[in-house]
């Protein structure tokens, strides 16, 4: 590694070094990083520098520096994009129905690609989600096993990118989901909701690509209705 001299400051620049050795040497999931010693040396910088950009990059979840052990690869995580996502509508950077709209275009394309893909073990836990849906008697159970639902159709895509995506509406829609819930006065509209994740559950589970596209985007024709 060279020494810093790029533009920037200590703590910015250190975090690039990192992030280009891990991609230089080609690291994984998983795999050590150098310690903080060792990149300061090499680096020209102090420990402190290090220890801030080593920080930094665990804030963004690039490295996993759990307590004990050497700062390790991390994996890819819709956290960070989440929490982005929740500042940005917190100060009307975007809007709810914005957010809603770029769900909805992921969301089709990952029930397609479900029902496409989808392995055994993927199709009986969205069948699950769905049915606990069904069965769940307080709105806290319902959101909860509804996340479930479509970030289990997300993975069930392969693409493990549609799956962090998906993971980052998760803060929106723990705040949602139970608002539109209050806006389902009757027994039949709530009904309606639920039989509809059934629905995309087993047109996932028989294949069918196109009525699980259609049954999600009439899902989101309805639900965006309840939240805006």
């Amino acid at each position: 590694m060279d020494r810093l001299e790029e533009g920037g400051s200590l703590v910015d620049r250190a975090v690039r070094r990192v992030r280009d050795h891990m991609r230089d040497q080609d690291m994984k999931v998983g795999d050590t990083l150098p310690g903080e010693g060792q990149f300061a040396t090499e680096l020209g910088v102090s420990r402190a520098v290090m220890r801030e950009a080593f920080g930094a990059l665990a804030a963004l979840r690039l490295i996993d520096v759990a307590n004990g052990r050497r700062a390790r690869v991390g994996a890819i995580d819709g956290s960070v994009m989440g929490t982005s996502i929740d500042h940005a509508v917190a100060t009307a950077q975007v809007s709810v129905a914005e957010v809603w709209d770029v769900r909805r275009t992921l969301e089709l394309r990952t029930a397609e690609l479900a029902a496409r893909d989808r392995s055994d073990a993927d199709a009986a836990i969205i069948r699950t989600a769905a049915q606990a849906m069904a069965a769940a008697t307080n709105i806290t159970d319902i959101t909860r096993h509804d996340i479930v639902f479509h970030q289990a159709i997300a993975r069930a895509s392969g693409n493990a990118l549609f799956l962090q995506v998906v993971r980052s509406f998760e803060p929106m829609m723990t705040v949602a989901i139970p608002a539109a819930w209050e806006t389902r006065h009757t027994e039949e509209a709530r009904s309606i909701v639920l039989k509809r994740h059934v629905d995309i559950a087993l047109a996932i589970g028989d294949r069918d690509a196109i009525a699980a596209n259609a049954l999600m985007d009439a899902h989101f024709d309805q639900s965006i209705g309840a939240v805006l």
